[in-house]
C-alpha cells in the first residue's frame, strides 16, 4: 500500500523504516477526505494486481479538478506505466469499482470510462497530471510528450491501456474455501457476465481495455477488516 498512497520522493523503504512508511501510507488514506466514499479499496487492489501481475509501476498520483459547473471530477484512479522492452511503452490509466453488486459495478464503470474518454475530461487530465510525472522514471520526455498540450488526444489513447477492476461480491467466493477447479468453474459464468456487459457498451471498439475481477466473499466483510487494519495502523 505503501506506493499507493505515497509519492515517488517519500518512497525511500528499507528493512528498517518499512513498517514507519506503511504506517504513514495508512494514516494518509484514514485520514483523507471522503475515505468512505471514495472506493481506496478498489483502488488498491487495482494497484497492486496491476503491479504485481503486469509489472507497471505508478507515474502519476491520482489527480481532482473542477469543471466549468464547479463540480469536482476524479480523474483515472490509477496512472501507471508498462515497460514493452525496446524503449517502447503502454501507459496504464485504471478504473476501480468496489461494489456488492457485479453488475452495477460494471455499469458504473463503464459510465466513469465514457466520461473520461468521451465528455472532454481526458484533455483536464491529460494537462493537470503531465507536470506530475515523476522524473526518476524510464522514458520520463515520452512519457511527458503524450500529456502535452500540443499532442492529440488520440495519440494518447493509442498509447494507453485502460484496466478496469471489478472487486463485488461473488456467489462463488461466498461459497468455496479453496482455489481448486470448482471454484474457477464456478467463477466463469461470473466472469462471463461482466464482461458481456463491458462488450455491449462498445467501449472496446474505442480504446484498449483489460477487465479484471476481484470476487469477494463478502465486500463488507472485507471493507469493515480494511477500516480496522487502517485504524490500527493509523493509530
Amino acid at each position: 500500500m505503501s506506493d499507493y498512497a505515497l509519492k515517488e520522493d517519500e518512497l525511500d523503504v528499507n528493512h528498517a523504516n518499512s513498517y514507519v512508511k506503511l504506517k504513514q501510507a495508512a494514516v494518509r488514506v484514514y485520514t483523507s477526505d471522503n475515505y468512505k466514499r471514495r472506493g481506496e479499496i478498489g483502488e488498491i487492489l487495482l494497484h497492486a494486481i496491476c503491479r504485481d501481475f503486469f509489472g507497471t509501476i505508478p507515474i502519476a498520483p491520482r489527480v481532482f479538478y473542477l469543471t466549468s459547473s464547479n463540480d469536482v471530477v476524479k480523474s483515472f484512479d490509477m496512472a501507471h506505466v508498462r515497460y514493452l522492452g525496446e524503449g517502447k511503452f503502454e501507459l496504464w490509466l485504471g478504473e476501480a469499482k468496489f461494489y456488492e453488486s457485479g453488475s452495477e459495478a460494471v455499469a458504473a464503470a463503464i459510465e466513469s470510462v465514457e466520461t473520461h474518454i468521451e465528455q472532454g475530461f481526458l484533455r483536464n487530465e491529460k494537462l493537470i497530471m503531465g507536470p506530475q510525472i515523476s522524473k526518476d522514471i524510464n522514458h520520463h520526455t515520452e512519457i511527458r510528450e503524450l500529456f502535452a498540450s500540443e499532442t492529440s488526444i488520440d495519440d494518447l489513447i493509442s498509447a494507453a491501456v485502460f484496466p478496469i477492476c471489478i472487486a463485488c461480491d461473488s456467489p462463488a467466493a461466498a461459497k468455496h474455501k479453496i482455489l481448486d477447479n470448482a471454484y474457477v468453474d464456478n467463477l466463469k459464468p461470473e466472469l462471463k457476465t461482466l464482461a458481456d456487459k463491458l462488450e455491449r457498451s462498445g467501449l472496446q471498439h474505442k480504446i484498449r481495455i483489460l477487465l479484471i475481477y476481484v470476487p469477494l466473499g463478502s465486500k463488507t466483510g472485507l471493507a469493515e477488516a480494511f477500516e480496522r487494519k487502517l485504524k490500527g495502523l493509523s493509530a
